[in-house]
């Protein structure tokens, strides 16, 4: 019996993202360059920026952007309002997002983390480029993404910069995506609880997914009760993210993946599969995205069904 959890099917989630993915890469692609700022004599070198474009660019589910995009939409522009400045802020913070989770990725897969060769179907960033190429393309990610979210000249406020600057950067750090990385590199080879494990992902996997949400309703004006759904959405899908990510180690190949299949057994790394085993982590993916789907109804938004529908792909996806 097929267990899984249903959602709407009258949107076309495809053609959602679609359109979205086109205005992210877009301005990836126009914002991750070697031109200089104005009033600046030099761009950045040459080297470095090939490096920074071979890591963000035309690769990846671009999820976390989608999220933000959905989470913003969802919340709607203020009554009587065209909602220009909130699509410019959104497309910002998607932008900001992805540069955050690229860096991330540069810096996960060299030597001293992850040791992985073999990234979104391509060779990883240290492996191209060298390490120490790696690590600077991945602090200048770092830092452009910050500067995305404080334009001179965006008509986007001080005060939802500053917002997005925060969000942003507790998800990042110490208490979120760092902190998270750095209790999984203490955790090989140590038997986790499920509570320990669920404590480690939703730092180094689910607090920047669940940014990206509410980012996307930073961007626009919402209630309080929208913004206490979407934490709540945000926070399952994040870890939802993760149980899936355990499942597809174990059950997918490298090709499929477009990274190292099969790493975390190898590596001895506590996973929901060897935690919980492989059928109740599928269970508990499905538990999770219930949880997601019961937020949206709490939230008091009117219409969720882009939100839903990325919630249905992060945990039923086969990559």
């Amino acid at each position: 019996m097929d267990t899984r959890v249903k959602v709407a099917t009258a949107f076309d989630l495809a053609a959602w993202s679609a359109g979205h993915l086109n205005t992210v890469e877009r301005a990836l692609e126009r914002w991750v360059t070697a031109d200089a700022p104005a009033g600046v004599d030099h761009g950045a070198p040459a080297e470095l920026v090939e490096a920074m474009r071979y890591a963000v660019l035309d690769g990846g589910k671009r999820l976390r952007p989608l999220l933000v995009m959905a989470a913003w939409e969802a919340v709607g522009p203020p009554p009587g309002s065209t909602g220009e400045d909130q699509r410019q802020a959104a497309v910002r913070a998607a932008c900001a997002v992805e540069l955050i989770h690229a860096y991330s990725l540069v810096h996960d897969d060299m030597p001293c983390m992850d040791n992985d060769v073999l990234r979104r179907g391509k060779s990883t960033v240290h492996v191209k480029f060298g390490e120490a190429s790696a690590l600077l393309a991945g602090d200048a990610l770092q830092a452009l993404a910050f500067e995305l979210l404080t334009p001179d000249d965006a008509g986007i406020s001080g005060e939802r910069q500053a917002r997005l600057c925060r969000l942003l950067a507790r998800a990042a750090g110490s208490g979120g995506m760092a902190g998270g990385q750095a209790i999984d590199l203490a955790s090989v080879g140590v038997a986790l609880t499920e509570s320990q494990l669920r404590d480690m992902h939703r730092l180094k996997t689910g607090a920047l997914l669940q940014a990206s949400v509410m980012m996307g309703a930073a961007c626009g004006d919402a209630s309080e009760m929208a913004l206490s759904g979407l934490d709540r959405y945000g926070a399952a899908i994040g870890l939802a993210f993760q149980v899936v990510d355990d499942i597809l180690d174990v059950t997918a190949d490298s090709a499929t993946l477009g990274k190292t299949a099969g790493k975390d057994a190898t590596q001895d790394k506590p996973t929901y599969v060897s935690v919980l085993g492989l059928e109740r982590s599928a269970a508990h993916a499905q538990e999770l995205l219930a949880q997601a789907l019961a937020a949206l109804a709490q939230s008091g938004l009117p219409d969720t069904r882009a939100l839903q529908g990325l919630a249905n792909m992060v945990v039923n996806r086969c990559s």
